[in-house]
């Protein structure tokens, strides 16, 4: 019983770190969270039970030089948006709150492992999701969420679904990482698993990839990258024993597709609430069959937002804007035509508008460096690592959340993936 206590516990937390809260005003859960982590961190390094490795120096540099990226752009420009000027905090932050999961996984099952964190966050996922159509039907339900999550309102108005903290994009993005880790678990990991768990992975799969596109459309970038990798992957593969597990996930797959599809169009056809929220998240193909072309509300929202930089300057160091001006700067006197600076939403764009292209290209070579030191520890896992990496830099046509919080755990784990292939077996 404590057992299961103590797993369920370490869900909340991992929960609350991957998608925030906030606690106070001003504090938010996944800061909580980094500061446990940096004391025990701290404590075990005074024990002399870990040491820092040289690689989370050169990280330490790397998103310095963001930083340095955004302070100069503020400097030159004279503004006070510390947007990206702080991120080497932010990463810290980040880290802190990846190492206190990490740690609390390894106190509970006594090892960290790819496949120990990964499971974590798809049942987190999963959660979000769960909990998230349960608000939106059951006023109790939404009840239980808005007192805990303070922006719930906010969506609630826009008639936008929300878990708690797990909402628009930033779920979107979180959602399409962890549906490539669902595929790419299951297709290392296929041949040494049980029916059950091949099972649990494909239906974390389909609900993720229904409910999280009703919360955030964004998740089909996941959905696309996942399924395009596993097809690709299948029609191409050497590895015999890959090929056996996906043989496996395929027929799990085709199994799900004739169970659900006829258990989703009853509700769609039988639950207003569930009606409406299936044309949101698949509004484009709706609009293709009822109108004989793709239109997709934000798709068009998105191609106004697209507004690029009309002098030199603001192309090479940025105009020392990330949000809206009028929040930082009283004095600001210049166009704004929405709450986003220069009208604009799009990641590479907000990026350039800030600290320009010198600062654009520093952050892709942050994502690159992360994205390698996690290809050499878990070198198995490559074509995931990649994957995600194409999430972050995909995702950023659209707005400018990072996928560090996903990769940041990853960082944290101390296991081989040799050696955790055999305690898997």
């Amino acid at each position: 019983m404590i057992r299961y206590l103590s797993i369920i516990f370490t869900i909340v937390i991992t929960s609350l770190y991957f998608f925030p809260i906030d606690a106070v005003t001003g504090v938010n859960t996944k800061m909580i969270i980094a500061a446990c982590g940096l004391l025990v961190f701290m404590v075990k390094l005074a024990q002399k039970e870990i040491f820092l490795e040289k690689n989370y120096i050169t990280l330490s540099l790397s998103a310095l030089l963001v930083s340095l990226c955004g302070v100069l752009s503020m400097w030159y420009n004279d503004t006070a948006d510390t947007a990206y000027a702080t991120y080497i905090v932010s990463m810290w932050v980040w880290l802190g709150g990846a190492y206190f999961v990490v740690e609390l996984i390894k106190f509970i099952h006594g090892r960290d492992s790819v496949w120990l964190l990964c499971n974590y966050l798809i049942i987190v996922c999963v959660f979000q999701c769960v909990i998230a159509l349960a608000a939106d039907m059951n006023p109790t339900v939404k009840a239980f969420v808005d007192s805990v999550y303070s922006e719930g309102s906010y969506y609630a108005e826009r008639q936008r679904l929300y878990g708690i903290g797990a909402a628009v994009d930033v779920a979107g993005t979180r959602f399409s990482a962890v549906l490539i880790m669902i595929l790419c678990l299951g297709i290392t990991y296929g041949k040494k698993l049980g029916t059950r768990w091949l099972a649990l992975y494909v239906l974390s799969f389909f609900i993720i990839a229904v409910i999280g596109n009703m919360i955030a459309r964004t998740t089909t970038v996941g959905i696309i990258l996942s399924l395009g990798y596993f097809v690709f992957g299948s029609l191409r593969s050497n590895d015999i024993s890959k090929t056996k597990s996906k043989i496996r996930i395929w027929k799990w797959i085709f199994f799900m597709i004739i169970i659900g599809v006829p258990i989703t169009v009853y509700f769609y056809r039988h639950n207003p609430t569930i009606n409406q929220n299936i044309r949101f998240a698949f509004e484009g193909f709706f609009s293709l069959v009822e109108k004989g072309k793709w239109e997709v509300h934000s798709n068009d929202m998105l191609r106004n937002m697209y507004v690029f930089p009309d002098n030199v300057k603001t192309w090479i160091i940025g105009d020392g804007y990330f949000g809206n001006p009028k929040l930082t700067d009283p004095y600001y006197t210049g166009p704004m035509r929405t709450d986003f600076y220069m009208g604009t939403d799009v990641g590479y764009l907000r990026f350039i508008f800030y600290f320009g292209t010198l600062g654009l290209i520093a952050f892709i070579c942050f994502f690159c460096y992360v994205t390698r030191l996690c290809l050499n520890r878990f070198r198995e896992f490559k074509n995931m690592f990649i994957l995600l990496l194409l999430v972050n830099f995909i995702i950023w046509f659209k707005v400018s959340t990072d996928i560090f919080v996903v990769f940041a755990p990853f960082l944290c784990l101390a296991a081989v993936v040799t050696e955790e292939n055999k305690e898997l077996a």
